[in-house]
């Protein structure tokens, strides 16, 4: 199907929309084999030849979805100057250029989905689809009364909101307390910087599930294939999931 060429450099190309543009009107851009500085030419990825600096980033290839279990202590990028493990150093068996769907920060775990499918990435990304994402956290310190309404109230940042849905207290002993909730978009360190405006520091952050799409028992730095079933539920996301419930509260059990 042929849409803008700024949009498919955007999405195959994992940028924004005006990096695109950008690179179009740069001459940076070629339709087979011509180069595109206009904007508004329309092409199709599966059928066309679409180069970025002389490299192809448009062909028929078989999509591939792959769900990691990220160990903390690798980054969630295709390359580090700091030469940190990469979380694409755990999936080379694949054979594939694969790269990651949204993020988790360096000392963060759990689910994170890899792929080679830019317009699946986007719209598991986009806040506009609000696929929610469900952490364990684990923080030092108890929660107050007045703390988990200022939670259900949410807590505003010059770069974003931070209002967990569904929060749940799963269980504490006398020094932390570990709780589960879902945020929708993943602003960076948007959790870590919510509970630190609380003064709790986050011990722990394991994510948990992305939509319908659990992490499970999968061990550390090991990743399989998600289903049929999986791909189709995320594809079809649209939006209309679970408007934001009340602060749940479970009785915590003491360790």
């Amino acid at each position: 199907m042929e849409e803008r060429l700024q949009k498919i450099v955007s999405r195959y190309g994992h940028i924004s929309r005006r990096a695109a543009e950008n690179m179009i009107a740069e001459g940076r851009v070629s339709l087979n084999g011509e180069i595109v500085s206009q904007m508004g030419v329309k092409a199709d990825p599966q059928k066309d030849a679409i180069r970025l600096d002389g490299k192809l980033i448009a062909s028929e290839q078989t999509p591939v979805y792959i769900l990691l279990h990220k160990p903390p202590g690798y980054v969630t990028t295709l390359s580090d100057p700091e030469n940190r493990p990469v979380v694409t150093d755990l999936v080379k068996g694949e054979g594939e250029r694969l790269f990651p769907v949204g993020r988790l920060d360096y000392d963060s775990e759990g689910l994170l989905l890899m792929t080679n499918d830019g317009g699946f990435a986007q719209k598991i990304q986009h806040p506009r689809y609000g696929v929610p994402k469900r952490y364990r956290v684990r923080i030092g310190g108890h929660l107050t009364m007045e703390e988990l309404q200022r939670l259900k109230k949410g807590i505003r940042f010059e770069d974003g909101f931070f209002q967990p849905r569904d929060l749940r207290i799963e269980k504490q002993n006398d020094k932390s307390l570990w709780i589960s909730l879902s945020i929708s978009e993943g602003k960076n360190r948007m959790i870590r910087k919510g509970f630190a405006a609380l003064r709790h520091d986050v011990e722990r952050l394991v994510r948990i599930s992305i939509g319908d799409v659990q992490l499970g028992s999968l061990k550390r730095a090991m990743y399989r294939h998600l289903t049929k079933k999986e791909i189709e539920s995320l594809s079809a996301w649209s939006g209309q999931g679970k408007k934001p419930g009340k602060l749940g509260i479970n009785m915590p059990r003491h360790d």
